[in-house]
């Protein structure tokens, strides 16, 4: 057994930067490497690829990585996980295949298939699989004749399988973001797939470095700490026999790792911090434990965990009607009160409803709302959106916007030609009984013909059900009154905390980072549900759930239907609520004197 190995990450959603593959491949010295590319809408995409083209629906990126990067790849020792197959993982592997061909090269290849439940569902519903939507409840007979793409969340085994091959990229289709950072550290140490607690470690190390540099420094609220942007380091996982790990990335690098950049990302798109869920384990993260160990490297350990459930997650894509948009540029004097009078001579002139329309205000609160600060802008991108049923309505809308420019206020400039009106494709979470699933591994000749297949549990197998910590979970529906102490002065949040904010679907996820121990026994006081619905009162349409980690000195809030119905579907501009916790940190609440006077100011560099 090796006394520990070395995992590192690329790539967190297509679209990252294409020249960290090759770094981390030359300076991270590197037993795996994984990059993880598929994103809720990153399906949806896919999707439409493949209608338009059968021969597509991966990630083209990677395909260009490898074979730009071919030598480098075949002169070392380092094994490629990725998730970049998509929802045609064959193709992508032969398209690599034949590029490499031309430069007179092999690499071994598996593919990992399985996950895709299209063709399937006719058969399981509704007697085996109900698929209605998790996050509403609403019933798949609504939609079932307009699904386009149904992909399963498969779990580690067929990774396994493929690692015990002697293939040196691996490529799969829909499988969890975590499952291509844990497998390798099953699969070195023999980890027994009941061993709970190295299980949820792993999906711990796996959580937080799926998402590229956003654990090294990316999107980090103290970004006035980070000396060099220039070659940022990815994430680097260094993992022990017994489950414990170090964050770190390559040596001189740029980006950072602290113990706050990596409390940002734990907390980052999580729901119950007491049940995070794999379709292999369940892990605990309130008893994560994490200490600095060095200059950019963090330890964590004593994760501990439990059996999964008996259901795997299916990410679903639906045809769903039209949507549009269209922007002006709106400058000089009065800007503001310009693009004011602009919006209502425009919906004025269209004349029409829709299922949904938006004006934004790019440049004075487009992402914020009714949480920006009052400014006098200079210019003012408006930013107009429809979706709707009928094509014909959103074709309406896309002929309207430049004429605007010759009949309107002054100070206008086109930014865009006539919108392009899309096909909407919605997002549809539901659950799969994991008896009804298995993976197929594939392990592929130099040709690219199938020299072995088979047909592999989905997941570990074990399973019960899921262990809400409901202690941890404090809820209202309804703004409540802010009550400031007598001797107490307004401060900013980020001088309090820190914070990061992603989604899940229509939910907003924002986590919440005290700076001391003091100010987190403040903020749990100050800081319930209520409060935080009132601040997103013009986001936020549902329920405020609070969850608490004390190991963390964290809260995590779930803000139900804050996003427009969810990132595909969404029209603004901010459609998955990156924006948020920049949004929360400006706010100022009243504090007692004694927490702003004890504040260690040392460690945050002022912006």
């Amino acid at each position: 057994m090796k006394k520990s190995i070395r995992i590192g990450n690329a790539g967190g959603f297509w679209g990252d930067d294409l020249q960290a593959f090759r770094r981390q491949l030359t300076t991270g010295d590197l037993d795996y490497l994984t990059l993880d590319y598929l994103a809720e809408i990153t399906m949806s995409i896919l999707r439409k690829q493949r209608h338009r083209n059968p021969d597509l629906g991966y990630i083209t990126d990677f395909v260009d990585q490898v074979i730009e990067n071919y030598e480098i790849i075949a002169g070392s020792q380092t094994r490629i996980i990725t998730n970049a197959g998509g929802i045609n993982p064959m193709a992508c592997a032969k398209k690599i295949i034949d590029g490499l061909k031309e430069k007179n090269v092999t690499l071994r290849l598996a593919v990992i298939d399985g996950d895709d439940l299209l063709h399937r569902i006719k058969g399981l519903y509704p007697e085996q699989a109900d698929f209605k939507n998790m996050e509403t409840g609403e019933s798949f007979e609504t939609i079932r004749d307009r699904i386009q793409s149904a992909n399963a969340y498969l779990g580690i085994p067929p990774l396994l399988k493929a690692l015990g091959s002697d293939a040196q990229i691996i490529l799969t289709g829909r499988v969890t973001d975590t499952s291509i950072t844990m497998s390798p550290m099953v699969y070195e140490f023999g980890w027994s797939l009941d061993d709970w607690d190295k299980l949820a470690s792993a999906l711990v190390a796996g959580h937080i470095i799926e998402c590229g540099a956003q654990s090294t420094g990316g999107n980090f609220t103290d970004w006035g700490r980070i000396n060099s942007w220039t070659d940022f380091g990815y994430p680097i996982v260094e993992v022990y026999p017994d489950g414990s790990f170090d964050i770190t990335k390559p040596a001189g690098s740029g980006g950072i790792v602290s113990e706050e950049s990596i409390k940002e990302q734990i907390v980052y798109e999580m729901g119950d911090p007491g049940a995070y869920i794999s379709p292999d384990v369940v892990a605990d993260f309130t008893s994560i434990r994490m200490h600095q160990t060095g200059k950019d490297r963090v330890r964590i350990a004593e994760v501990k965990g439990f059996p999964s459930t008996s259901f795997l997650k299916v990410s679903m894509a639906f045809e769903d009607g039209f949507s549009a948009n269209g922007s002006l540029i709106i400058s000089g004097p009065g800007s503001l009160k310009k693009a004011e009078k602009i919006k209502g001579i425009f919906w004025d002139r269209l004349g029409l409803s829709f299922d949904k329309s938006n004006t934004e205000f790019v440049g004075y609160n487009a992402t914020h709302l009714n949480l920006a600060d009052p400014v006098e802008p200079n210019e003012i991108l408006i930013r107009f959106s429809v979706y709707d049923s009928n094509r014909e309505k959103v074709e309406q809308f896309s002929k309207n916007i430049a004429p605007l420019i010759l009949s309107g206020p002054p100070g206008m400039a086109v930014t865009g030609g006539r919108p392009r009106i899309t096909g909407v494709m919605t997002y549809w979470p539901a659950l799969v009984p994991k008896k009804l699933m298995r993976g197929r591994v594939l392990i592929l000749d130099s040709a690219g013909n199938i020299t072995q297949e088979q047909f592999v549990e989905a997941t570990t197998g074990f399973e019960s059900e899921i262990p809400l910590m409901e202690k941890y979970k404090i809820t209202a529906s309804h703004p409540e009154e802010f009550h400031a102490t007598e001797d107490a002065v307004d401060i900013k949040l980020m001088e309090l905390c820190y914070a990061r904010s992603g989604d899940k679907g229509d939910t907003a996820n924002l986590g919440v980072l005290a700076r001391n121990k003091g100010i987190y026994d403040f903020l749990k006081k100050y800081l319930t549900p209520g409060v935080i619905k009132n601040m997103f009162r013009e986001h936020c349409r549902g329920e405020v759930i609070r969850y608490e980690l004390d190991n963390l000195q964290a809260l995590n809030f779930l803000l139900k239907q804050s996003l427009d119905d969810g990132g595909t579907k969404s029209l603004r501009i901010d459609a998955q609520g990156k924006t948020f916790a920049q949004a929360f940190l400006n706010q100022q609440i009243p504090v007692p004197v004694y927490l702003i006077e004890a504040l260690n100011q040392k460690s945050l560099k002022k912006i």
